[in-house]
């Protein structure tokens, strides 16, 4: 091989390397298409909630996204429309529990600013208000707060309502204690529960299954992330035993996934199959993604440690489905340089991520299509290969509990536009709809307000 021809092969080794690299998805399939932590999941009467704190706000645990509920009926279909707690968007908004219903009404209990309060509404979708008090806030706290005492120190609440109707609250740091009829007093008796591993603990899980109590507490962060448990046969409140493999979700070198922390454990109604739902690392901080992963149990009641997986499960109900066009090709009127992102605890992390157009076609929550900075008339152009008919457009913007506005414009040569959907005005919801009965080969989405970049783009 002479040396020009050797120049040549290494140069086209070089380019198909870098395009792959830019093809590569290092976050899989998270749940939702957004960056949400903390997530409490449940399903009511055959729908999927899911409440969590919105991440991705770039300003760490000193700013957060309002409260959004996504909601689905298959588990891979998400959307959101609004605020389900009004008064509560402009506050440092966290782990909300899942909503519970008592009183002939739905209870849900977040910590905000920094405290945990509970609110009420008619709904589990909402409008939630203060269950106690002004529904209004000041800092540091309010008189609305849980803990009714002098210092209302806690985060995390999480609720468990057993059999004979009795409710309980955990919270961070091993706090345990019963909660009264009203939903919203807590017992002077408050416990701390022990547990085998002592450090700072945060994101309590609990619940019931064939008779036995399980008490799910993270230790660690970041990278390094884990959930431990214990259980007890006697009450919420103990005496609990300790099993020996007490870890159940852990970093999974392997598969590149790192500090699987503060979620949820739920199960579809009527039946035995129960999920672990957990944040992963992300892209660092308040930059985080929840996925989903089955838990299972053996015969004496213990828990297997969790295969934690960022593939998802898929769909947990089945409905029908239009079918989804295929995309020939896209390209974007600009495309932001790679990330690499920071370790925190592990010096062994290294993920980078690439802002590809076509990540916004590749049916993946985790990838996502986002303009260089700078780029003040971002759009980007799906091309379907030929001209076909179109009934739908669905788009799933990044940051999008901040509202977006935008024009959809249609063409059949890639020339003459016209103009077929969006809106001007800057509306909070994922996916903007827009229904269609066109012909046209490409589809064009200009961002008008918000941040210039989308997660997915479903065409039918």
């Amino acid at each position: 091989m002479t040396n020009k021809a050797m120049l040549s092969f290494f140069f086209l080794l070089g380019t198909l390397t870098s395009i792959k690299a830019q093809n590569r998805n290092p976050f899989g399939k998270p749940l939702v298409p957004d960056m949400i932590a903390d997530a409490s999941i449940q399903q009511i009467n055959g729908t999927f909630y899911c409440y969590a704190t919105t991440d991705g706000y770039g300003k760490g645990l000193k700013s957060s996204g309002p409260p959004i509920l996504w909601k689905s009926t298959d588990f891979v279909n998400w959307s959101f429309k609004g605020t389900y707690f009004p008064s509560a968007v402009k506050e440092l908004y966290w782990a909300p529990s899942k909503v519970v219903p008592a009183n002939g009404k739905f209870y849900i209990y977040p910590t905000v600013n920094g405290y945990m309060y509970p609110a009420v509404a008619d709904r589990p979708e909402g409008p939630f208000k203060l269950a106690r008090g002004k529904d209004e806030w000041f800092k540091p706290f309010t008189p609305s707060t849980l803990l009714q005492t002098k210092k209302p120190n806690g985060i995390d609440a999480e609720i468990f309502v057993d059999d004979d109707k009795q409710a309980y609250v955990f919270w961070n740091t091993r706090h345990a204690a019963k909660l009264m009829p009203d939903m919203i007093t807590v017992d002077s008796a408050v416990q701390v529960i022990s547990t085998p591993r002592t450090q700072y603990s945060e994101g309590p899980i609990f619940f019931k299954r064939k008779g036995i109590y399980y008490y799910l507490y993270t230790i660690g962060g970041n990278e390094k992330y884990q959930y431990a448990y214990i259980m007890s046969k006697v009450s919420p409140l103990g005496p609990y035993t300790f099993p020996k493999n007490d870890i159940i979700s852990t970093t999974n070198y392997e598969k590149g996934l790192f500090g699987p922390g503060h979620g949820s454990v739920f199960n579809l109604e009527g039946t035995d199959k129960y999920y672990f739902a957990f944040l992963e690392f992300g892209r660092g901080s308040t930059n985080r993604q929840t996925y989903v992963s089955p838990l299972t149990f053996e015969s004496d009641g213990t828990i297997n440690p969790v295969n934690v997986s960022l593939d998802g499960v898929g769909e947990l109900a089945k409905i029908k489905h239009r079918k989804l066009l295929q995309i020939g090709n896209t390209f974007a009127s600009s495309t932001a340089d790679s990330m690499k992102i920071k370790p925190i605890s592990d010096p062994s992390f290294k993920r980078e991520e690439f802002f590809d157009p076509r990540f916004a076609f590749d049916g993946s929550n985790g990838s996502r299509w986002m303009a260089k900075e700078g780029d003040t008339s971002s759009w980007i152009v799906a091309d379907l290969g030929k001209v076909k008919s179109v009934s739908l457009s669905e788009v799933y913007f990044i940051r999008p509990a901040a509202g977006h506005a935008y024009l959809l414009e249609t063409s059949t040569d890639g020339k003459s536009w016209q103009k077929s959907g969006g809106h001007s005005d800057v509306k909070v919801q994922s996916p903007h709809v827009d229904q269609l009965a066109i012909k046209c080969r490409y589809l064009r989405i200009k961002i008008l307000n918000g941040v210039a970049g989308i997660w997915e783009w479903h065409l039918y």
